[in-house]
């Protein structure tokens, strides 16, 4: 006799009031090997929410005595373990983005693709338990200043989800550590991330690099080849300084992501995708929505959910702490730390590259110290941690030389680089300077050009 406990089928709550869908739905649930139960208005579904266990909620928008909103919120406001998916009317973007803002984990369009149904269930299904740790080898975001907690639970709740996340925040902040961060928390953390630079990327290859293209299409393409959204595919895709996108790629990426399809360059067919987006930039993108620089449409459907990254400035209360911790990781178990003038200095610096340039000064620093221990003179901070503004040196900050000049440089191509959302080529012709002298300043001086 096999006295082994089976595995409990989990259990979906299907809320609609047509018998038609409500069949469909029940069938290909069933044949997944779910338990289904039913409800048919808003007040059926949240006494069965409130009484039961479940796994999984599906609700139509439309329903007799109010909308799946209802249901979503109902579930949210109680921290409810419970993933909710709305079917939306075909078309209605505007319904969509309500849903995903107001908590849901994802939502289907009529009518209802059963392959898309087969794969939003799947994923629902496969969520981590909330406040998962997450795996070795992945680095987590240092401080515990109040903007920082925040910065935690927003990723811990919207890991939850499928809706886009847009995170903007200064050079430096973190922002791709926050949208890898997304991902290893969420139901796709063992499919692909595709990281993408957008403001790397030529306008005239955008459309390859994205949707791939097929052998032909044009000069040079010898063979089929897939785009970043194909590679992405069950994934998720981080589009870093998306505000770098050209309008014309802004046009074809919406359609993209409102209708989950792409179209390789040559192709007569689309093939239909399963992407998740989050978007980056150190732009204030609203900025350039009302300069015309980014598309009204595109703004939104990205900005479903705002993730706002704290510069390293405002955490000044958490900048020993952090320094601490990345000196314990950059040592290799050396025995190096930071002397108390060290640590000072460093809380007073403006950090205008942030916890990038923090991490920058003090690997800087160990190659410089001697007897294990770091000095302020180690660190080699710009001038303008005295206080003085950037340009306008005091006499007594002018000495020695080599670091007064070394200062004024650094302070210059900082200012070039932030202006042109760290675009190297473009900061060196803003600083009059061709791109191989600016990548070698930069390397003297422990200035990077890429987000982490």
């Amino acid at each position: 006799m096999n006295t082994d406990k089976q595995p409990t089928a989990a259990r979906v709550l299907v809320v609609d009031d047509e018998p038609d869908i409500l069949e469909l739905l029940e069938l290909a649930l069933v044949r997944m090997g779910l338990l289904v139960e039913h409800a048919t208005n808003v007040r059926e579904a949240l006494q069965q929410i409130d009484s039961k266990h479940y796994d999984l909620c599906l609700t139509d928008m439309r329903l007799p005595d109010g909308d799946g909103l209802e249901v979503v919120r109902h579930i949210v406001a109680r921290n409810m373990n419970l993933p909710v998916a709305v079917i939306t009317a075909h078309g209605n973007m505007e319904n969509a983005i309500s849903v995903l803002k107001a908590g849901a984990f994802d939502y289907l369009s009529k009518p209802v693709a059963l392959e898309q149904l087969r794969a939003l269930v799947k994923a629902a299904l496969k969520l981590p338990q909330p406040s998962a740790a997450v795996r070795d080898g992945v680095r987590t975001l240092l401080g515990r200043s109040p903007a920082m907690e925040k910065v935690r639970d927003l990723i811990e709740r919207v890991a939850r989800s499928q809706a886009p996340v847009h995170i903007s925040g200064e050079s430096g902040s973190g922002k791709e550590l926050a949208a890898r961060l997304i991902v290893e928390k969420s139901a796709r953390r063992d499919q692909p991330f595709i990281a993408v630079n957008c403001g790397a990327i030529p306008e005239t290859l955008m459309e390859s690099e994205f949707f791939g293209y097929r052998k032909g299409a044009f000069t040079g393409a010898e063979h089929d080849r897939d785009g970043f959204f194909h590679a992405a595919n069950g994934g998720t895709m981080f589009l870093d300084e998306v505000a770098d996108l050209p309008l014309p790629m802004q046009v074809k990426l919406l359609r993209v992501i409102q209708e989950k399809k792409v179209r390789k360059v040559g192709a007569t067919q689309e093939d239909a995708v399963d992407v998740r987006i989050i978007s980056a930039t150190h732009h204030a993108l609203a900025e350039q929505v009302q300069q015309g620089k980014f598309r009204q449409d595109l703004y939104y459907r990205l900005n479903v959910i705002a993730l706002h990254m704290p510069p390293l400035r405002e955490m000044r209360d958490d900048i020993a702490e952090i320094a601490n911790q990345l000196l314990a990781r950059l040592r290799n178990g050396a025995a190096v730390e930071f002397a108390p003038a060290a640590l000072q200095a460093l809380c007073h610096h403006n950090f205008p590259g942030n916890v990038r340039e923090l991490e920058n000064i003090i690997e800087r620093a160990l190659a410089l110290c001697s007897g294990g221990i770091i000095t302020p003179t180690d660190l080699q901070l710009a001038p303008a941690d005295t206080g003085v503004p950037a340009g306008k040196p005091d006499a007594v900050v002018r000495y020695p030389l080599t670091d007064y000049l070394d200062g004024i440089e650094r302070a210059a191509i900082l200012d070039a680089l932030q202006q042109t959302g760290f675009n190297r080529t473009a900061a060196a012709k803003i600083l009059g300077i061709t791109f191989r002298a600016l990548r070698y300043r930069m390397g003297r001086l422990g200035i990077t050009g890429r987000d982490e």
